[in-house]
This record gives structure tokens, C-alpha cells and sequence, in this order.
């Protein structure tokens, strides 16, 4: 099983471990992608704050973000299953998994990113502050740039099972799945019950408790249907959808009570 997840916004500090080695990362198909959003990033926050400021959508307040980016070559690394925060990472509260839950996590897990395109939970990354909205003066807009070098990496790593895509409108425009990876593909909503409306945080916590449960329970479909019959398992109540045709995923309906 794949599991494709959105990033944070808010991220931990880097902390003062060894600098990014970017050819150290996960599917280094990516490397010379990642170098080139990472040296255009860093020059553009090194050069003109205001500017940059602008480019990435920051408010005064968060002009620190853009020193953080200038020195990000430099800066201490850490897991990036310790930078990504906010409220999806706190549900699934990587950090107090069992240790065997931990060994799926890093070989489940992956992370989309506007500047480094997609890492594991294992790889080690400086924190910083780029969304996949974001818009370079030299590479454009990055949801377009990742698509590419994407393609052309993705569909070996999601293997021939199960690919579980949590992540929000933004980054699942970077890598659509297709072909036959798209049948076994699952997109996943949540939705308050009474309403039948997904609400930004509750949505976000729920799939960080889904994911945490299925790691922690050692569940492991192979399929969507399968998946649908783990998650009701584990006490979901699941609405799901096969595609009407071929290429195209499952969409699967997660029904929540509770709002929290």
C-alpha cells in the first residue's frame, strides 16, 4: 500500500543535524527536478525579500519564512516525519506508533511537496516554506512543473498495490494516477453525516486517525475493495464508489458524527 499525503503548512524547526544531501532522498528520479526548484527558491528568497514574499503569498508576519528559505542548503535537517506539523500529522501522531507500526509508516508514507516533489517519511529535510500553489518567476507554477518529472517516477513506486491518495486539490494535481494504477487507486472524502459537507479541520484530522489506524492495526489491502472492508473493520462507516470506467479511481465516502 502507497499512501500519498499532503504536506504542512507550518513545519517544525530544521534543528541542528547534518545539512540536506538531496541525493540521499527517496526516488531520486527527482533529484534534478528538486535541485532546480530548490536553487531557484533559495536565490529568489536571498535576493529580494519583498519580492519573494509576494511570490510565496506570505503575510508580513511571516517574513521570517523567507530567511528560512534563503539558507536552506545549510540549514539542519530532520525527518520529514518530524518537520510536517498541523492537524493531519498530529492525528497520526507518527512519533508514538509502535515500532512495527513505525516500519509501515516509512514504507507507506509518502509526502507531496511543492519544492522537493514527493519524500518519505524517513528522508531528512530542512524546513521551509513553499506550497505546491506556489508560482517561480523562472519554472512557473509548480503543480504544472512536478507533473513531468512525476509521471515519470510515480508509477514504480506505487508498485502493483493499493494506492491511498489523502492529499488535497493542490498537490493531487501533480501526479494524477493513470491507467491501470488509477483502478487501484482510492481517493477519500470526509464527510460530517448530518451534513454530508467536508469541513477543512475535521477532514484533515480524520484521515490522520485513518492513517494511523490502519498502520497500527498492520492492515494491508491490496485493492480498494479491500480497503473498504479494513476501514469498516476498524469502525468507519464507508460509502464507496467504483469507477464507471476504466483508468479512473475509487472514491471512497469516510462518514463522520462527531466534528473534532
Amino acid at each position: 500500500m502507497l499512501v500519498l499525503l499532503p504536506p504542512s503548512e507550518g513545519k517544525a524547526p530544521s534543528g541542528t543535524g547534518a545539512p540536506l544531501d538531496l541525493a540521499a532522498l527517496s526516488l531520486p528520479g527527482l533529484t534534478p527536478a528538486r535541485e532546480a526548484v530548490l536553487a531557484e527558491l533559495a536565490e529568489l528568497c536571498a535576493a529580494d525579500e519583498d519580492k519573494a514574499r509576494e511570490v510565496l503569498g506570505l503575510s508580513e508576519g511571516l517574513r521570517g519564512e523567507v530567511a528560512k528559505n534563503a539558507g536552506l542548503r545549510t540549514a539542519g535537517a530532520r525527518p520529514a516525519g518530524e518537520i510536517y506539523t498541523g492537524v493531519l500529522y498530529d492525528a497520526l501522531d507518527l512519533a508514538s506508533l509502535d515500532p512495527a507500526a513505525k516500519e509501515r509508516a516509512a514504507r507507506s508514507l509518502l509526502v507531496f511537496s511543492g519544492l522537493w516533489g514527493a519524500v518519505r517519511i524517513t528522508d531528512r529535510i530542512p524546513s521551509y516554506r513553499c506550497s505546491m500553489g506556489v508560482k517561480l518567476p523562472g519554472l512557473g507554477a509548480l503543480g504544472a512543473f512536478w507533473r513531468t518529472p512525476m509521471a515519470s517516477v510515480l508509477p514504480a513506486a506505487a508498485g502493483d498495490g493499493l494506492v491511498l491518495d489523502l492529499r488535497s486539490a493542490a498537490y493531487a494535481a501533480a501526479w494524477k494516477p493513470k491507467g491501470e494504477v488509477a483502478e487501484r487507486t482510492a481517493t477519500v472524502r470526509v464527510l460530517h453525516a448530518p451534513t454530508r459537507k467536508v469541513v477543512s479541520h475535521f477532514n484533515k484530522a480524520t484521515k490522520g486517525r485513518i492513517v494511523r489506524a490502519l498502520l497500527t492495526a498492520g492492515a494491508a489491502p491490496e485493492d480498494p475493495a479491500g480497503l473498504v472492508e479494513a476501514l469498516r473493520g476498524l469502525g468507519y462507516v464507508v460509502e464507496a464508489q467504483a469507477p464507471g470506467r476504466a483508468g479512473r479511481p475509487w472514491t471512497l465516502d469516510v462518514l463522520v458524527t462527531e466534528v473534532h
